[in-house]
């Protein structure tokens, strides 16, 4: 029998002699939805309906799989130093590594240029502007790749009857790469642009299935597997 120790969206639930921490978060939802994170963070998305003995007894019926999510993402390598936005330092793009060359300009530009992301500013000293410059040109590039692979994979699912005409949104999510709201709104990760465009199809793609099926049980991954079969290993790649 299992012990559930509350306190307040924080919580817990004793499988065996394992303790799973977890986070709640109550919304006006219509089902349950169950996340593990890169940090093995486990968070629980709910209906406000839906009590907290009841989330518990979820959450314990899932452990073997909250289990397998944490080791997997406890083997990947660790968290990258903090950025100092310097000459040398490997940047991400479209699944590509470049060298940062930060270097003296009379205006203020980035572009890739033979494997490398030269900022060009008339304070290449200053970390904070070469850093606002980095976030706007991948912000903005972003949102070219996201809207040319999001027409590709509407009509990618098309076959599946979801059709979609609101767009995508970018929003930076610290444990997130998408997201689809209860209103049917995607939410995108500026971040993603690091990754391959096979790996932002398959969150695009993720993100639409939501739009049939809201939560991540195996008939949402039945759905997702109709249109991309190799979705497991696109993700594997992805985290």
């Amino acid at each position: 029998m299992s012990e559930v120790l509350l306190n307040e969206r924080k919580q817990s639930v004793l499988f065996g002699q394992a303790e799973i921490t977890y986070v709640v978060n109550w919304s006006d939802r219509k089902t349950l939805a169950i996340h593990v994170y890169p940090d093995g963070e486990v968070v629980v998305d709910a209906p406000i309906a839906v009590s907290q003995i009841a989330i518990a007894q979820k959450v314990k019926k899932r452990a073997a799989w909250i289990f397998k999510q944490q080791m997997q993402f406890a083997a990947y390598p660790p968290v990258m130093p903090e950025r100092r936005y310097v000459s040398g330092e490997s940047y991400r793009y479209l699944g590509r590594q470049y060298r940062l060359l930060v270097k003296q300009g009379s205006g203020e530009h980035v572009k890739l240029i033979k494997g490398r992301i030269v900022v060009e500013t008339a304070d290449p000293e200053n970390a904070n502007k070469v850093k606002a410059l980095l976030l706007y040109w991948s912000r903005s590039r972003a949102q070219i790749i996201f809207s040319e692979r999001y027409h590709i994979c509407l009509k990618l699912v098309a076959k599946l009857g979801i059709e979609h005409y609101q767009g995508f949104q970018l929003r930076s999510m610290p444990k997130r790469w998408g997201s689809c709201t209860g209103q049917g709104n995607i939410m995108l990760n500026p971040e993603l642009i690091a990754a391959p465009k096979e790996c932002i199809d398959y969150v695009i793609t993720h993100e639409f299935c939501h739009l049939k099926i809201r939560n991540h049980s195996p008939v949402f991954y039945k759905l997702l597997a109709k249109v991309m079969p190799d979705w497991e290993i696109r993700r594997k790649r992805l985290n």
